[in-house]
Order: C-alpha cells, then sequence, then structure tokens
C-alpha cells in the first residue's frame, strides 16, 4: 500500500523525471511524502511562472520534458503563461496541480484556491488535461503525456489530482518500465516522391525549425548532399555549425534569406510552423513564399498552416532525414550550395543597420568567451538584434521568448532551467532592464542553485523599442519609463557577484571574468 501523491512520484521517476520545479502548499503536500529517496530533485521557484519558465529552459537543452507540481488555482494560473510559450514553441511540459475535493468539483462553495471551472481553464492552455483520482487513471495519463512527449509535436499537457485523493490509499504492484514509443516516419512512397522532387532540382534549399533542432546534423548531412545552403529558423539557430560553407546563419526573415528561398526551385522545410514571427521580413512585411515546397513535420495539420506544401510528409524530421539519405545513396549533388549561400550571408551582412551591427558584435564577444554556454534571451534589444543575424554556432544553445507568445520575463528562470539541464556548461541570460523587473525574485533562486549562471542586464531605463514603436507612429510616449533600480545593489542583497558597465564595450571581457570566476554573476549594461 502506498498513496497516490507518492505513486505519483514513484511514477515521475519511473518515466525518468529527475527534476520538478513548483512550489508547495497544503493541497499538495502529500505529494512530497514521496519525494525523499525518489531520485528526483525538488527546485522552489519565487513564483509559479517561474517554476513554468524552469521547465521551459530544462526541456529545451535536454529534450526531456520539464515537469511542474503547483497548487490549485492560483498555481495554475500563475503558469499558465509559461505553459502557453510552451505551447507556441512545441516545448515539452507536464504540469501537475491538484484541485478542489471530488464532492467540491464545480460547487461554487467558495473553497480555498477554488476556480469556476479549474480544467475548463487548463484546457485552453493546454495540449491536454485530465483529472485524476486513481492510480490505474494515473499511470495510463502519464504514459499517454509522455507518448506525446516522446512521438508527436509537444507542449504543455496536465493532469489534476483532487486534493482528498492525494492521501489516499493505493494498493500498487511493480511498476513495469515505460514502453518505449517510436515517433512515426513516412512510408516508402512517400519518400520516393520526395526523393524524386530532390533529384531533379537544380537549386534546392533546405530549413530547419526548432521542432527539428536536435536532427539539425543530419539536416547538414542532408544539405551536404544536396549541396544546398541550409537555413535555421530561430529555435533552431543554434543547431548550425560556425563557419560551415553551405549554412546561412542568419534569420529566415531577412531579405537575404527570403531572396534565397524565392530563387531555390525547391524548398524543403522540417518542423518549422512558417509562421510570421520567423517568416515575416521586418522591413518590407513580406512573408516568405517558396515556389515549390516539401514540408516534413509531425504534426499532420501544421503541415497546412501558414504554407501549402507541394508534398507533405508525416513524420520525425530525424528518422525521415535518415531515410531520405539512404534513398538518395552516396554522390554529391550540384545545387551550387557554396556560391549560393557565400552570397546570401554576404547580402544579410551587408544588410544590417549600423545598430544591428553593435549589437551582433557584442554577441559575438560574448559567445567568443563562453563558447559552449546557453544563451538564453528575453524580449530586449540583445536578442531581438542576436534573432536577426547572429551566428550562434552549435557547441551552445541559443533560445528566447521574443518570438511566438513573447512574454517578458522569460530568461532569468529558463536559464535557470538550463543550468540544472546541462551543469557541466555555464548560461548567459540576455534580459533588460523591463523584463528582469518581472522576475526580480528568481535572483534568490540563482543565489540557491549556484552554478555559472551570468545574468547580463541591458539596461534603457523602460521599454525603449515599445518608445521607439510609438514615436515611430506618432504616439505620444507613455508608459514606457521605469524607475529601475540599483541591479548591482540588490544582486549583492542576495550574495551574488555583480559589476556596471558604463555601455557594450567590454561586455565580451566581463562575461569571460565572470565565467572564470564561477558562480552566479549580474553584469548591468547602463545607457544603452
Amino acid at each position: 500500500m502506498t498513496t497516490l501523491g507518492q505513486h505519483l512520484i514513484a511514477l515521475l521517476a519511473a518515466h525518468g523525471v529527475s527534476v520538478i520545479f513548483g512550489i508547495p502548499g497544503v493541497h499538495t503536500a502529500e505529494a512530497y511524502r514521496g519525494l525523499p529517496g525518489s531520485g528526483i530533485r525538488h527546485v522552489t521557484p519565487r513564483h509559479e511562472q517561474g517554476a513554468g519558465f524552469m521547465a521551459d529552459g530544462y526541456a529545451r537543452v535536454t529534450g526531456e520534458p520539464g515537469v511542474c507540481l503547483v497548487i490549485t488555482g492560483p498555481g495554475l494560473s500563475n503558469v499558465a503563461t509559461a505553459m502557453l510559450q510552451a505551447r507556441a514553441d512545441s516545448v515539452p511540459m507536464l504540469v501537475i496541480t491538484s484541485t478542489l475535493p471530488i464532492d467540491d468539483l464545480g460547487a461554487g462553495r467558495g473553497g480555498l484556491h477554488e476556480m469556476p471551472d479549474q480544467r475548463a481553464f487548463a484546457a485552453a492552455v493546454a495540449l491536454t488535461t485530465r483529472t485524476v483520482g486513481s492510480a490505474a487513471e494515473l499511470e495510463e495519463t502519464l504514459a499517454r503525456a509522455f507518448a506525446i512527449f516522446r512521438s508527436a509535436r509537444p507542449g504543455p499537457v496536465h493532469l489534476e489530482i483532487p486534493r482528498d485523493r492525494f492521501a489516499a490509499p493505493v494498493e500498487v504492484g511493480p511498476i513495469r518500465p515505460p514502453a518505449h514509443v517510436r515517433p512515426p516516419v513516412p512510408d516508402a512512397a512517400a519518400i520516393g516522391e520526395a526523393v524524386a522532387m530532390l533529384q531533379t532540382s537544380a537549386s534546392p534549399v533546405v530549413i530547419v525549425g526548432g521542432g527539428a533542432r536536435r536532427a539539425a546534423r543530419g539536416a547538414l548531412a542532408l544539405a551536404e548532399r544536396l549541396d544546398c545552403p541550409l537555413l535555421a529558423t530561430i529555435n533552431a539557430r543554434s543547431a548550425l555549425p560556425l563557419g560551415h560553407p553551405l549554412v546561412v546563419p542568419c534569420g529566415v526573415n531577412v531579405e537575404a534569406a527570403q531572396a534565397l528561398v524565392d530563387d531555390a526551385d525547391l524548398t524543403l522545410a522540417f518542423g518549422t510552423e512558417m509562421g510570421p514571427t520567423d517568416y515575416r521580413a521586418w522591413s518590407s512585411g513580406k512573408t516568405m513564399a517558396p515556389r515549390r515546397l516539401v514540408r516534413v513535420d509531425i504534426d499532420p495539420e501544421q503541415l497546412f498552416r501558414s504554407a501549402r506544401p507541394d508534398l507533405a510528409l508525416v513524420g520525425d524530421a530525424a528518422g525521415t532525414i535518415d531515410l531520405l539519405l539512404e534513398a538518395l545513396g552516396p554522390g554529391a549533388g550540384s545545387g551550387d550550395g557554396t556560391r549560393r549561400a557565400a552570397a546570401a550571408r554576404a547580402a544579410a551582412e551587408a544588410s544590417l543597420a549600423p545598430d544591428q551591427r553593435a549589437l551582433t558584435g557584442v554577441l559575438d564577444a560574448v559567445r567568443e568567451a563562453a563558447p559552449t554556454a546557453a544563451l538564453v534571451g528575453d524580449s530586449t534589444q540583445l536578442v531581438y538584434a542576436g534573432n536577426h543575424a547572429f551566428a550562434a554556432g552549435d557547441r551552445g544553445h541559443w533560445f528566447n521568448a521574443a518570438t511566438g507568445f513573447g512574454t517578458l520575463g522569460y530568461a532569468l528562470p529558463a536559464g535557470l532551467g538550463a543550468r540544472l539541464g546541462r551543469p557541466e556548461h555555464p548560461v548567459i541570460v540576455l534580459i533588460g532592464d523591463g523584463g528582469l523587473q518581472f522576475v526580480l525574485g528568481e535572483l534568490g533562486t540563482l543565489a540557491e542553485l549556484g552554478g555559472t549562471v551570468v545574468v547580463l542586464v541591458w539596461n534603457s531605463n523602460g521599454y525603449l523599442e515599445i518608445r521607439r514603436h510609438m514615436e515611430a507612429q506618432g504616439i505620444p510616449p507613455e508608459g514606457v519609463e521605469l524607475a529601475a533600480p540599483d541591479f548591482v545593489m540588490i544582486a549583492g542583497a542576495y550574495g551574488i557577484a555583480a559589476e556596471a558597465l558604463d555601455g557594450p564595450d567590454g561586455v565580451g571581457e566581463a562575461v569571460a571574468r565572470a565565467v572564470a570566476r564561477g558562480g552566479p554573476t549580474l553584469i548591468e549594461v547602463r545607457g544603452v
């Protein structure tokens, strides 16, 4: 005999979970009885939204689902923003909440943390949601969740356990190892059709999306086989190696990248939404429109959103690439890839405005100071410029919340999740003064966790990009000036090493010093 709460922890351990992010409460306390001896580490953020963003960052660097355990009502509503960010970027996240006792569900009696309909709220943000009250239901629900994470388009999955069921005794047998779920791949006929199109193409181009990031090595091999340029969306940017002659390391919305696709007679796109935050050009508003398009996606519905393909292949990117390479066989293509990629790189570089060039130079200095770091970004100037034109390289990670759902306050907690997922490598948090003030309390979590995490605060004393937009539209700039605190003093109050720079000169050297010293550091860049 055990309790349902203890069985939950045992099942999570059996599914390979090693970290849970959450804030305990009286509704979920019984689950914590199962943590000692489980092998699962519990991390306590300062806010449930932080728990969700930590789970997101952890999932992005490990490929494993990030897991949150939060209370009824406000626990779920607080983590919902992070769930929506994860859904926008197809990040695997399991959110476990308590809910009211079974007899009180929907009763409207004003119980502690009661929502009018918690499950309906969850259904609006999660891929699936289910109320679980028995061991058998819990085992099935977790198996279904992890099947989605392993073999379908991932995102946030929610399950809730009534408060009175957490401590309920349940009789369980030995926990069986989870069944291995293989993601789908296209059938031989579909692969043959794709190969026929590739073999008759004179100027193909390959695009890797965030959903195919972990298949990027295979995508590069495919580009080499076809002798064609290789592009990546923002969430796959750090899958591309530096200096490879076929790689064009700029945003797919950059006009040089769009021209490359316009001139291609065939575009092969893996695991990408082809949505406007990645594909619409900043200057002209033009959206990429390939002449002929082969799309590969694990989600059949996504294949027909945003850009209609000439051939749609439902399947896992890595498995599909392996089949394409096998069917193409050895040999070299004749797509003139090196010349076309070089021309696109040169055009992208030439198109940079002076401020973009300067900001990208700062990021280059950061990358050189910490070449294996995960660079985790918020919505801030440095990140906007980086998404446009930064060559991140494939030794670390580059991801941020400046696309898709686009929330502020993401970078610091997501960076802490990345730190737990890759403890042997540094993390560089790129965040503005406005974004950091969303999550200042998570500096306390950073102080507790330790590790080489550098918080680079780009302090423009307000919402500079919004101010510029207002001024460009003839709108009086209201609500964009912020009374920022002394971030260096705040970091010091948490025992975190900190320094301030007057302007961006010396950022690379400051990051190098922080990485060499180890431990948490905050670097405030003022007057930018």
